[in-house]
């Protein structure tokens, strides 16, 4: 049986709240990040994760350290005390987010080159039906 977990962590970073929504399943991790304008309300955030949760752009999947299936809940509610005091996203989450960073990027300079050399054959294409027709006399 197939394990999947997810964890959303919101922060504040100058001048925007941020949020970066972790998903593990089958041991490899993705995160998404979200940005909300004003500080978001429990309510809006359960409202937002119900709405758009399909919509989310997940990075590519990474392997992701394995954790343990029993736990004392005295020490989950350390770690979720330590979690809420720690800034940021944990480590394997930004490398996912690179990772996507990385691949959009990608995608964008394929698509501007295409559109630049589509551009380009298409003044040529203009100039030489110009000097055709210049060349008929026309």
């Amino acid at each position: 049986m197939d394990k999947a977990s997810s964890r959303l962590t919101v922060w504040f970073e100058e001048p925007f709240w941020i949020g970066v929504f972790e998903r593990i399943s089958d041991g490899k991790l993705s995160s998404c990040s979200i940005t909300f304008g004003a500080e978001p309300k429990d309510f809006a955030i359960y409202e937002f994760i119900l709405k758009h949760y399909d919509h989310l752009r997940f990075s590519p999947a990474v392997a992701a350290d394995g954790e343990k299936n029993c736990r004392n809940p005295k020490r989950i509610r350390h770690e979720a005390r330590k979690q809420v005091q720690e800034r940021g996203t944990g480590t394997k989450s930004q490398q996912a987010l690179k990772l996507q960073q990385e691949q959009r990027k990608a995608e964008r300079k394929t698509v501007s080159r295409e559109r630049r050399e589509a551009e380009k054959q298409r003044r040529f294409e203009q100039k030489r039906q110009k000097r055709k027709e210049k060349h008929r006399g026309r």
